[in-house]
């Protein structure tokens, strides 16, 4: 059975106390009893992180693609060569390139 911690040495260590069966291991074959030890991702378990990424990805492009809209309805079509618009828009393209790598799903082996 795998003893699961996080990634510190703070948690191995509290786990060594708690865990009699893993300190005979330790004691025997230490080697052998640090590979038992499985070390939680933070991704794997909140999903929370996902979502606030997510979610503000989100909300920058859409802000983005409102400030789009406003230079063109204040510059009206006079100001075609404007580099703000350049930039809101590379700006948008990445976060939505971002949004499409986080929301796809992961290859399976």
């Amino acid at each position: 059975m795998k003893t699961l911690i996080n990634d510190s040495i703070g948690d191995l260590e509290a786990a060594l106390k708690n865990n009699t069966d893993l300190q005979e291991k330790f004691k025997t074959n230490p080697i052998e009893a640090i590979k038992n030890v499985e070390i939680k991702n933070p991704k794997d378990t909140d999903y929370w992180i996902y979502r606030i990424i997510v979610l503000m990805l989100g909300l920058a492009v859409i802000t983005i693609i409102a400030g789009l809209i406003l230079i063109a309805y204040w510059n009206g079509r006079a100001a075609k060569d404007n580099q703000l618009v350049t930039i809101f828009a590379t700006i948008s393209s990445g976060a939505i390139g971002a949004l499409a790598g986080l929301l796809s799903p992961t290859p399976r082996k």
